[in-house]
């Protein structure tokens, strides 16, 4: 009899074990903060090697970009927004150029754009990065920066960049990926199709696309077909209206005008789903 009190005892145990080790959650991914800006992957296969001088890669920890030394800024520029990345830290309006070029290439500067009639343009916005001064001094290097037209940048980007930090205040995070193509915009000084003696291309056309999810962890896992996914292409004109939502598009058009491939990261099947939908949410 005490034998199979013993045995019974024993097997409790090993079921009890068993149970808490099925139910154990997985633990959660590590990344550095360069992989959390291009979580989502790397729409050109852009490299660091220095004969990608039209497909540079550039990795911070604020974000990630392709560059071209041809056009003398980002072909495009990817981060991620979140509570973490949102504080008190004040604008630097430190434009400078970006010291992580290779040796030889020619360096945008600030002067760059003056009296060209565009905006320094930012990618990535300062007001993405106040976590500290370094984090928004980072978004103030040329390499995020493209001749924008003023009312495009002032205007319509200012208002969809608000809307994106609106959503991580109301719980939500953010991916995304923006980019520039074409050549020749409009500014209230006219149109050009290069500024800075021709190192500086202008862009005809610039893109966004935004990946919206709950606060969480694991967030790559956590993207579904059901994920609102926010793709919006304007032309680089003072004339643009100052509705992003009116630009509104399917992420597989900005691939086909672009020749990049977003969303890589993802699964085939809810990539597919994902990038033929246009966005139909709200827009502020």
């Amino acid at each position: 009899m005490m034998l199979k009190k013993t045995y019974r005892y024993f097997l409790l145990v090993f079921i009890l074990l068993s149970g808490c080790q099925d139910s154990e959650v997985a633990p959660q991914q590590t990344l550095t903060l360069e992989e959390e800006q291009l979580l989502l992957g790397n729409p050109s296969g852009a490299t660091a090697e220095e004969s990608s001088f039209n497909n540079y890669l550039i990795t911070k920890p604020q974000f990630a970009l392709s560059y071209s030394r041809e056009r003398g800024t980002p072909n495009w520029v990817s981060w991620h927004v979140s509570q973490n990345w949102l504080g008190n830290a004040p604008r630097q309006n430190n434009f400078r150029a970006d010291p992580v070029l290779p040796q030889g290439w020619y360096r945008v500067t600030t002067s760059s754009y003056t009296g060209s009639g565009f905006d320094r343009g930012h990618n990535i916005p300062s007001a993405d990065r106040t976590k500290s001064e370094e984090d928004n001094s980072a978004t103030f290097l040329m390499t995020n920066i493209i001749p924008q037209a003023p009312n495009n940048n002032q205007e319509t980007w200012a208002n969809l960049e608000d809307y994106t930090r609106d959503l991580v205040r109301d719980g939500m995070e953010v991916y995304v990926v923006m980019g520039s193509y074409g050549v020749g915009g409009t500014s209230d000084s006219g149109t050009a199709r290069t500024i800075d003696n021709g190192n500086v291309t202008v862009p005809s056309r610039i893109w966004k696309v935004l990946v919206v999810l709950p606060e969480g962890e694991n967030d790559l896992q956590r993207i579904n077909t059901g994920t609102r996914v926010i793709a919006v292409d304007t032309p680089n004109s003072n004339t643009v209206r100052s509705d992003w939502g009116t630009y509104r598009t399917s992420v597989d058009a900005i691939e086909q005008a672009t020749g990049y491939d977003l969303l890589t990261a993802l699964p085939t099947q809810v990539q597919q789903a994902l990038e033929s939908q246009v966005d139909i949410g709200p827009t502020r």
